[in-house]
Parts: C-alpha cells; structure tokens; sequence
C-alpha cells in the first residue's frame, strides 16, 4: 500500500531519493501527492476520476506544479480547486491534453492550402495566398494554437507588416479570415472564431499609371535596343572592377521571346500570365482572335489589332513548341518577365532611388551612418494593360466595349479607366495612339 502522510514542506524536504519515479500522497486530501522523479525533482499532482466514475473509469492524473515554483499550501489549494472543478463535471487533465494537442496556425494555414486553396482556385490565386501566409503571418502567429488567438494578436501582426507593405497586410488579414473561416466550418477551431474580423484595414490608394505617349516612345526603344544591340552597362565602383569586360562589350540583352511578350503586353490589353501561358492552339489569325479557356475571370476572347498581329505572326515563324512565348525549355512557358522588365524600364527611366525602411518603419542606416537606398520601379508590368485600355477609352470605345475587351467580371472595374485627365487624353491622340 503506498505510503500516506500529510504533505507539508518539512515532510516534502526530508522525502528520500528514488531510483525510479514514485508518488508519494497525502493523508488528508485524497488523490493530492508529489512525484519525486530519481533526478530529485518534486512535481506536486492530483490524481481523480472523470466524470464522476468509479473504479471502472481510468485514473486521470493532472500536473499542478514544480516544487519550489509552487509551496506545499499553494499546491494543496490548487488540488482542492481541481477536484471541486472534477465534482462539476470538469476534466482538467483531458481539457489540457486536447489544448495540446489543438492545431496551430501553421497547421491550420497548411491544411487550409492542401485541402481547399490548392484544389479550388486558381493556381496563381492559391500561390498568391500561400506569399502572403509565408511572409506576413506565419512569422508572427504560426506557433500560436489557432483557438487562441485574439483580435489583438492580428491586429498586431497587421501593424507589423503594414509599416512596409500596408496593401499587402490588409491582402494578408484577409486569407487569414478566409483560413481561419474553413478551420471553423471542419471543426479545427470554435465555429464562430474569427479573430480577424474586426481589424480596420489600411488605408488605400489605389494606384492607377497611364503612359502618356511619350513614355510609350521611350519604352518601345528601350525594348528594341535590348533586343539588338543590348542595354549598356556600368561595373558597380564599390567592387572589384579589375576583370569587368571593356565598356564597348558592357551590353546586356534581352530574349526575342521577352520582347514580344512585352509588346503583346501593350498591344492587347492582357494579364501577364494570358499572354506567357498563350498556346498556339489559342491563336485564330483568321477572325484575329485569340480564344482563352482559362483567364482570371473564365473563358473569354480577346480581339487582336493589326501590330499585335504582326508581332504573333514573326513568332508563328520562329515556333518551336506548343507556346508563344516558350520559356528554356520548348516545352514549358516563361515563367516571367522580370528580368527583361527591370532592364528595359530602367532604360525608359521609369526608376526611382528610394530610402530602404526597417519593421519599425525608421529609415535603414549603414555602418556609416548614411541611409540605404535601392532602386524601384515606377511603372509595373501591369499598367501596360491601364494604359491600352486608357487608348480604348480615348479612342471612344463604350465601357462594356473596354470590359469585354479586357475581360472584365465587373463594370465597377471598366469604371476606373475612364477617369483620365483631358490632357492625357489629348496628348494620346495626337500620337495616334
């Protein structure tokens, strides 16, 4: 039978050592004991049956704390509490085993990804949520069990991420909603428990660049030059210079298959991805169409005008596999344009030197004390397609005409181009654009 006296810190001190680990229980308070472990540390527990069952039911035994962070008395109130709580009806232990055992943030963002993202959408819109999970909310909440969190955590973690990239913070509290919204309905967390529901979002500026057509002028060459006779360069002066080639070889070019997609870009008014995931069988040169069965809002058609034309044509000539604009490998499409882009807009001068900021927003330093820059692209790849439906808009095209141009769900989104400025308008079409 094991060994019963009143736990008292005298009596807690003057225990022996043990070779294995044993309890040893208290006289008075039935199921309070200490586990003397034979590294000697004493843990104070209360052992009960849940449920109010008797010696069918399997013991539960439940940690109340570290002798020496806890004092014999604070330990003896602490079981008298539990066991009260196990009289109601609660289990302490098996509560503190299924907390353990709730699924993360992590977890759930995973899972989340797995089973609905990834099957459901679209591919580029899942890889576009998982970004935003990776880089905004994983970092600061995904150790935390996804029960927990609160409103003032994400709010937090929104804060944090909107000191450099508001719009991308407000993006990334919205998966998380969406995240935390499917957890609920398949019972990984409370239904109901949406700690992001109540975040103010940043304020945003939506940001709308038209090329005027001056801009059109320099962008056009900058993409010929780097097509032919490269894009010069200089050797950074804060490096080793001693085996960079002679100024006049100091070149840099682009792909031929870069350039046309580029100019397709502007000629057409399309997403990046519907032109770099363009295959052959979607082209009709006889009704100048092209046939998308899968762009960002479904199926749609988009009308080819005489120069866009022209540039498909030049590729028919040079075809080497199912896609226009085919990436190293034949068989596979160019993954993107960012290269090209960042060479031939730098050329155009579409660049700004900008302050680099730390999380706290403060602008960075160097060990010098003068501030670090980097370069920044003033005008991205996605205002081609502003500006060919600003030229539609200046031309006269209806709205509807501009949205089912540009492939438009919504008309609110046509809406947004006609807001020009009488000078840009007029300047446009004087160029005959």
């Amino acid at each position: 039978m094991a060994e019963r006296f009143r736990l008292t810190k005298r009596a807690v001190d003057a225990l022996p050592s043990v070779e294995k680990p044993r309890i040893f229980y208290d006289a008075e308070l039935k199921g309070f004991g200490v586990r003397v472990m034979p590294t000697g540390v004493k843990t104070f527990v209360v052992e009960y049956r849940p449920g109010g069952g008797g010696r069918g039911t399997a013991k539960r035994r439940f940690k109340l704390g570290t002798y020496g962070e806890i004092t014999t008395e604070q330990a003896r109130d602490m079981a008298r509490d539990t066991l009260a709580d196990v009289r109601r009806g609660g289990d302490p232990a098996g509560e503190r085993a299924e907390a353990r055992a709730a699924p993360t943030v992590a977890e759930i963002a995973e899972r989340y990804m797995a089973e609905e993202a990834m099957p459901k959408k679209k591919l580029r819109t899942a890889e576009g949520y998982e970004e935003l999970l990776r880089n905004h909310v994983l970092p600061v909440l995904g150790t935390r069990k996804a029960a927990q969190v609160t409103e003032a955590d994400v709010a937090r973690m929104h804060r944090r991420s909107g000191l450099k990239t508001p719009v991308a913070a407000n993006r990334a509290v919205a998966v998380l909603s969406t995240v935390f919204g499917w957890a609920g309905r398949v019972r990984l967390v409370p239904k109901g428990h949406n700690p992001c529901q109540g975040i103010e979002k940043f304020r945003e500026s939506r940001r709308e660049t038209y090329l005027s057509g001056e801009q059109l002028e320099r962008l056009g060459a900058a993409i010929r030059e780097a097509e032919t006779v490269g894009i010069p360069w200089d050797p950074d002066p804060g490096k080793k210079v001693k085996h960079a080639p002679r100024p006049e070889r100091r070149r840099i070019h682009i792909h031929p298959y870069a350039a046309a997609a580029l100019r397709l870009l502007i000629f057409t008014g399309a997403r990046l991805r519907e032109i770099l995931h363009l295959r052959w069988e979607h082209v009709d040169f006889e009704r100048g169409l092209l046939h998308l069965p899968d762009s960002k809002t479904g199926r749609k058609v988009i009308i080819l005008n005489a120069p866009s034309l022209t540039v498909l044509a030049q590729l028919q000539g040079a075809r080497v596999g199912p896609y226009v604009i085919p990436g190293d490998d034949p068989k596979s499409p160019r993954a993107d344009l960012k290269k090209p882009w960042a060479l031939v807009s730098r050329r155009a001068g579409f660049t700004e030197i900008v302050e680099k900021l730390g999380e706290d927003g403060a602008p960075l330093k160097d060990r010098a004390g003068r501030p670090v820059t980097e370069e920044r692209t003033t005008i991205r790849l996605h205002d081609l397609r502003h500006t060919h439906a600003s030229v539609a808009a200046g031309a006269g095209l209806g709205l509807h005409m501009i949205g089912k141009l540009l492939g438009h769900a919504q008309a609110a989104t046509t809406q947004r181009y006609a807001h020009r400025s009488e000078e840009h308008t007029s300047e446009l079409q004087s160029r005959g654009l």
